[in-house]
């Protein structure tokens, strides 16, 4: 009862914007409405992902939990685009945006271990992860997701998110309050350029 309480509002916001796209006969979907709970989706997930990074590098004993909530962001994600693209792409999105959490994982704990080794390991997995997410996303709206602008920002959001646990790594405060903010901006322009290339994509959804 306590995980389906706790899943229930982001549920409840993906089906009230999402799920008109999935039958032919449905009224036509609100384009604010589709924004705003795009960006709510990504939000999240930077949201999670600098929980998850203070409780794990703390060894915090929310870290768990955190990581339960980090995780389903994922699966949120990827329910989120399959009236548009087909439950196979929502898979496959949510399958790409776990693996770029474990490999998160792994290179928070390497370089809390300072384990050079494997924290350039990880590094070359999460950049070769990012690029297919920017694949995936291209390959299903090239006109309105280009390659090269999704390659861009999601390499941005990496660089972005490692200044986070560089720096408190280091302790430095007001240098990991910058770097959310970087990232926290940086993934809600991501969030909007895909809202609108899906509304660009499948005008006849939306209404005005």
């Amino acid at each position: 009862m306590k995980k389906q309480t706790l899943w229930l509002p982001v549920l409840l916001l993906v089906c009230a914007c999402f799920p008109a796209a999935a039958s032919a006969g449905a009224s036509l979907m609100d384009r604010s409405a589709f924004h705003d709970a795009m960006r709510k989706l990504w939000e999240d997930h930077v949201t999670w992902t600098r929980l998850f990074v203070v409780s794990a590098l703390a060894d915090l004993p929310d870290k768990g939990s955190t990581t339960e909530r980090l995780v389903q962001n994922q699966s949120d994600i990827g329910n989120a685009i399959k009236p548009f693209y087909g439950d196979a792409a929502g898979e496959k999105l949510t399958a790409l945006l776990k693996e770029h959490i474990v490999i998160a994982a792994e290179l928070i704990a390497a370089a809390k271990a300072n384990d050079q080794v494997k924290q350039a390991d990880a590094t070359k997995r999460w950049l070769t992860n990012a690029d297919g997410i920017a694949s995936f996303l291209s390959n299903a709206n090239a006109r309105n997701w280009p390659l090269e602008e999704m390659m861009s920002m999601m390499r941005e959001h990496l660089n972005e998110t490692t200044a986070e646990v560089v720096a408190r790594l280091k302790s430095d405060w007001p240098a990991d309050v910058a770097a959310y903010e970087r990232v926290h901006g940086q993934m809600l322009q991501m969030a909007d350029m895909l809202s609108m290339g899906i509304i660009n994509q499948f005008p006849e959804r939306f209404g005005k």
